[in-house]
């Protein structure tokens, strides 16, 4: 038999580490070749680890959250034949051995005995409170309506208060259901429950889960924190009347062809965005602030924000200024169904040049949304929403809905992104400019 190292191998250009998320497999386990190991992540991008070899589990490293560096063995493996541990002995010997894990635990050493324990010292007049608390579980009760004042003394309130207790959910056995100090004492005999009427339903909650950030979530924490820490955000909202863009989406989805995708708000705007944007060059734009270098692009990579069952994830739609309707709503639904079953390749998660995020039907009356860094700008349509407006000198029902955006204001300055969102609303509230050269 022979030990096998299985390091982490080189899951990207450029990649120095990489987080573990989740292990397939135990100590003790038995592998098969190519059989899921465990998955690792690095840039928003999950990879699967397969085996290489069949054999059986006998040492693991890292745990969920952990990351890895590559090179670093992960699973040692006993196998058939010589293995190659001599080729990674020195890695082995410097990674902690999960196998201790399997090994029979060592003999419990002897332990001294210990002094016999001093005698406990007679209870103190406040210990002896238990006694009375006996007496006050069958004392008549008066009861308190949910959201009477409970009636207690100052010294009562200030004990109650010292020991992190609430009133209104002890029991008042005085008159009137006043609270005194021996309630207080039956109240904690009893662990703190509450002796209510059987008709209030109100009663506190206990209890704490503690979740570790991991994997896809602390990615996107640490993307939204290094935003928010390195981008100056000025944010600016539109309101835009849509309903011609409505009426002719409606058109356009009740004429289309069956091979054609619905249409939603999103084609149309992207196809607003590539026909403003190169008027206005830094916003289709990257900002190395490291370097002090603004990169500008001719092309218009568009990141779709979209929310997935492991958090949000934007996929980007490359060459915008290239597609027409039809061919951006495709790509954004091929991608945004990619991206939430976890297939998106790794080409397709990176490369915008500006991002727009959406909510949809939930999208509020105004966002601030947070730049996609290192970009420059962000887009976030809200809800359409109809309302009474003047149009044309009356007051007609028309289809409303805010354009928020933010700008990075090292970069963009506050009017000419009031100017790029005021091309923008013009080309929605027209929409037959969109297809007029």
């Amino acid at each position: 038999m022979g030990r096998f190292v299985f390091k982490l191998p080189d899951v990207g250009e450029g990649t120095a580490e990489a987080e573990i998320v989740a292990w397939h497999v135990a100590v003790g386990d038995m592998i098969n070749e190519d059989q899921h190991l465990v998955d690792v992540m690095t840039d928003k991008a999950t990879v699967e680890m397969t085996s290489p070899v069949s054999g059986r589990v006998i040492e693991m490293h890292g745990e969920p959250g952990s990351k890895a560096p590559v090179g670093a063995p992960l699973v040692i493996f006993e196998i058939e034949g010589a293995g190659n541990e001599k080729a990674t002995n020195g890695a082995a010997k410097t990674a902690k051995p999960a196998a201790a894990k399997i090994e029979p635990p060592p003999a419990p050493k002897p332990i001294a005995a210990k002094p016999a324990p001093a005698p406990a010292p007679k209870p103190t007049a406040k210990a002896q409170s238990a006694p009375v608390a006996k007496e006050i579980e069958h004392a008549p009760v008066v009861a308190r309506k949910p959201g009477d004042k409970p009636l207690a003394s100052p010294a009562v309130r200030q004990r109650a208060q010292d020991l992190g207790i609430r009133l209104q959910f002890v029991p008042g056995s005085g008159p009137g259901g006043r609270i005194s100090h021996a309630d207080l004492d039956a109240y904690v005999a009893h662990g703190g429950d509450t002796i209510m009427p059987a008709s209030s339903k109100l009663a506190p909650r206990e209890g704490e889960e503690q979740i570790k950030i991991i994997g896809l979530r602390r990615k996107i924490a640490e993307k939204m924190q290094e935003s928010k820490r390195r981008i100056p955000h000025y944010a600016y909202v539109e309101e835009v009347d849509v309903t011609e863009l409505e009426d002719l989406r409606a058109n356009l989805n009740a004429t289309k062809r069956d091979d054609q995708p619905k249409l939603t708000l999103l084609p149309f705007l992207m196809r607003a965005l590539v026909r403003v944007l190169p008027e206005f060059p830094q916003i289709n734009a990257r900002f190395d602030d490291d370097a002090g270098i603004v990169h500008r692009f001719a092309p218009v990579h568009i990141g779709i924000a979209t929310q997935t069952a492991n958090g949000l994830i934007v996929p980007v739609v490359k060459h915008a200024e290239a597609r027409d309707l039809w061919d951006t709503a495709t790509e954004v639904a091929r991608l945004a169904q990619a991206t939430r079953d976890g297939k998106a390749t790794r080409d397709e998660l990176s490369g915008s040049t500006i991002t727009i995020t959406s909510l949809g039907p939930l999208g509020g009356v105004v966002t601030t949304p947070v730049i996609n860094h290192p970009e420059v700008a962000i887009i976030g349509p809200n809800a359409i929403i109809e309302r009474p407006v003047v149009h044309n000198g009356h007051i007609a029902v028309r289809k409303m809905m805010n354009l928020s955006s933010s700008f990075d204001h090292r970069v963009v300055d506050g009017y000419d992104a009031a100017q790029f969102i005021q091309r923008i609303k013009a080309l929605l509230q027209h929409p037959a400019k969109l297809f007029m050269d």
